[in-house]
């Protein structure tokens, strides 16, 4: 089945990810990339073949510019439901959050899409959001630096010259989600910024520290936007030990002082 090794890694009573299953052919082939911050930052770029979503995994995300070749590592087909989920997985497979980064639809530059594949050379046109224009899909066999597994997972994501290519770093120019305009920290917000509090997919390094960033910001907001709950008066207390400090600080600080100026005005009186 094309969606066994999809539900296979998944627990669908834990994880909010539709379980799907094989779609129905369609005139337009859908495509999409879910920014995805798990254990790594990473993006899923999927196109809408055969009633599934083939999917690979590109850890830099993809790239405007034809020079630059971006890795993208073939994972298992995911459901074309899929292609529609922004929201935060708990625990398990993928944990994290996951955005909806850029969607629209697919044209292969091919009659015979399944013979590209075979090949490993998949030419294709997008017409989304954020990326457009032509693109092609080569698989290296496990000889591009940077890649795990090998043998046919190993791809390259490029973009093909056109009106559409530049060196404009998409990434960084357009980082919110085409579903909802959030960031990380608006999505995790919508559901619970307390359930990583001791058990986050990433601790060290650099996603670790995002992840730190994003479940205080995520807080705040959630705070923000109901006031009165336990959140927000954490929050408050929070505030408030702060400025306790900031006070008693000073006031040790006037304490020190004050001795010093009766001190040295006595020394004056002196003179």
């Amino acid at each position: 089945m094309a969606l066994e090794e999809y539900k296979r890694k998944r627990d669908f009573k834990k994880t909010p990810e539709p379980e799907g299953k094989v779609a129905a052919q369609r005139s337009e082939r859908f495509f999409c990339v879910q920014k995805h911050l798990a254990s790594h930052l990473h993006y899923d770029f999927r196109l809408e073949h055969n009633g599934v979503l083939l999917s690979w995994a590109v850890p830099k995300g993809p790239s405007l510019d034809p020079k630059t070749k971006r890795l993208a590592m073939h994972v298992e087909d995911h459901p074309v439901e899929y292609g529609e989920f922004e929201g935060v997985i708990p625990e398990g497979y993928g944990a994290g959050i996951v955005m909806l980064w850029d969607r629209g639809t697919w044209i292969p530059e091919t009659d015979d899409v399944d013979a590209a594949l075979k090949k490993g050379d998949l030419k294709f046109t997008l017409n989304g959001y954020k990326l457009k224009g032509s693109w092609v899909l080569v698989r290296t066999g496990g000889r591009y630096a940077g890649a795990r597994g090998g043998g046919d997972r190993s791809w390259l994501l490029i973009k093909h010259r056109d009106d559409w290519s530049g060196d404009l770093d998409i990434t960084e120019f357009a980082p919110r989600s085409v579903k909802s305009d959030g960031e990380f920290e608006d999505i995790l917000a919508q559901d619970n910024p307390a359930i990583w509090h001791t058990n986050r997919p990433a601790k060290g390094g650099d996603t670790g520290a995002m992840f730190a960033t994003i479940i205080e910001r995520a807080a705040k907001l959630k705070s923000e936007r109901n006031p009165g709950t336990k959140a927000t008066r954490d929050a408050d207390a929070k505030d408030e030990r702060a400025a306790r400090t900031k006070d008693t600080k000073g006031t040790k600080d006037t304490k020190t002082k004050e001795p010093q100026r009766a001190r040295s005005t006595q020394s004056k009186k002196k003179k």
